[in-house]
């Protein structure tokens, strides 16, 4: 249901409109002239505003040129009288989507104008967050028992519209899964819009949240449509929720209940219409009990709770899994062909990985540098003896294959200077036959030396 602001002076053409898109489904508020309408946006927010061109006070076009530059994203629609079609011309140029000349020809006339405007609305809406939703969505799972009744549970909530609460330890694949409820849904359509609590400080998650007004705080230069907003027709995907201060978490738990918020130094009244999804890798039950977290948002949140299993429990999906990493690592490292040797595959499908599915990634990408690209052995890989993956990196030889050394422990950029060192050594100099040994081309390594000033 679409809302909608109508604006006329004359009373009864202001019913017609209003009352013929009411009984078409949408939420109808009329205004008898520009200055009331102007009132009227700023407390609230519309999705369409049908205004009349001449009106006492404040004319269409003024009007037009506020939400223009207060509320870009409202689609206008002009109504002129017979003989002010330069003007309604002069209004499209300006940024109205169309106009209606009056006396209006028919009911179904002003309702496929508006159909077609809120249309608009929602394909900009739509193409504001393609690059969110960009890219295929990725494979919850290749078989693992433990994720059978995961997957279901999720294909199961995503044809409704109960909020979902994701619960798991760091890495599990927390996004993965919300991503892939947004995907089921019927709402795949509209934007997915993340937010992770943890990476912001608290006045600019608000910000971030909710969005601001031009002014609200200092640096608030523009008005900023915030990550709710953003959502409207699509899923919110809250990481982290358990790192939310408590003033936060007061704020989020009207906007779960009423489905409205207000910008930051903002009054206008916004409404939300999106599908929640929240995550975190905290006990929020044990926060409840120490009184950090609210009792009441938490029910909110958790009205349809997924636990994701630690990687240890689904092993038989890490042998795919790193496949489907060394992809994007070839990429990031500009390596060719990189690979697991059966020995190192199994090595991996043993470990415990208590940082999960980040955590393999990590080891990989260091085991690709030592490597120097193609086969990744047993000998590249970083693990420590209880089956995890902390300490320092094994295999001093391990850029050549697999020595019983040790490296100095350090930075993924390490690891890379001390491999591109290594090769260049090995390689008598020659940067040629050193970018042939790493596995990437003689333009990346010369970048590489560039980065790292070797000369």
């Amino acid at each position: 249901m679409s809302r909608i602001l109508v604006v006329d002076d004359e009373e009864g053409l202001r019913s017609f409109v209003g009352e013929t898109l009411e009984l078409a489904g949408h939420h109808i508020t009329t205004a008898a002239d520009g200055l009331e309408a102007a009132r009227l946006v700023d407390r609230h927010g519309y999705d369409l505003v049908v205004t009349d061109l001449k009106m006492p006070g404040l004319d269409g076009m003024a009007l037009l040129a506020k939400l223009t530059a207060e509320q870009p994203d409202v689609e206008v629609i002009m109504m002129t009288a017979h003989g002010s079609i330069d003007s309604a011309v002069a209004a499209m140029k300006a940024g109205a989507f169309d106009y209606l000349q009056k006396p209006i020809g028919s009911p179904a006339e002003l309702r496929l104008v508006v159909q077609r405007a809120l249309e608009r609305r929602s394909l900009r809406a739509v193409k504001a967050q393609v690059e969110r939703n960009a890219g295929d969505l990725e494979p919850l799972t290749w078989g693992a028992p433990a994720m059978e009744p995961v997957v279901d549970a999720l294909r199961k909530v995503a044809a409704t519209s109960a909020t979902v609460l994701l619960l798991g330890d760091s890495g599990t694949g927390k996004e993965v899964a919300a991503r892939a409820v947004h995907h089921w849904s019927e709402r795949a359509s509209g934007p997915f819009v993340a937010v992770n609590c943890a990476a912001l400080t608290e006045t600019l998650l608000e910000s971030e949240l909710l969005g601001h007004e031009k002014g609200a705080f200092t640096g608030a230069v523009a008005q900023r449509r915030g990550r709710i907003e953003l959502a409207q027709g699509g899923t919110f995907f809250l990481d982290e929720v358990g790192e939310l201060k408590p003033e936060l978490q007061a704020k989020l738990l009207r906007v779960l209940q009423e489905r409205r918020f207000e910008r930051l130094g903002g009054s206008r009244t916004l409404e939300t219409d999106a599908r929640w999804i929240a995550a975190t890798n905290r006990d929020l039950r044990a926060m409840i009990a120490a009184g950090t977290f609210r009792e009441d948002l938490y029910h909110r949140l958790a009205v349809f709770p997924v636990r994701m299993p630690a990687l240890r429990e689904r092993r038989a999906d890490i042998r795919p899994l790193a496949a489907q990493l060394l992809l994007g690592i070839e990429k990031e490292l500009g390596r060719r062909e990189l690979s697991l040797a059966p020995a190192a595959a199994e090595q991996l499908e043993r470990a415990d990985w208590p940082g999960n599915v980040r955590e393999l990634r990590n080891v990989l990408e260091r085991g690709a540098i030592l490597a120097g690209g193609g086969t990744i052995e047993v000998g590249h890989l970083w693990l420590d003896p209880a089956g995890g993956s902390g300490g320092a990196v094994g295999g001093a030889g391990a850029a050549g294959g697999g020595g019983a050394g040790r490296l100095p422990s350090g930075t993924l950029a390490d690891l890379e200077l001390l491999a591109i060192q290594q090769a260049l050594a090995e390689c008598g100099g020659n940067r040629k036959e050193a970018a042939e040994k790493l596995g990437i081309g003689l333009r990346t390594l010369y970048d590489k030396l560039k980065r790292y000033e070797i000369s």
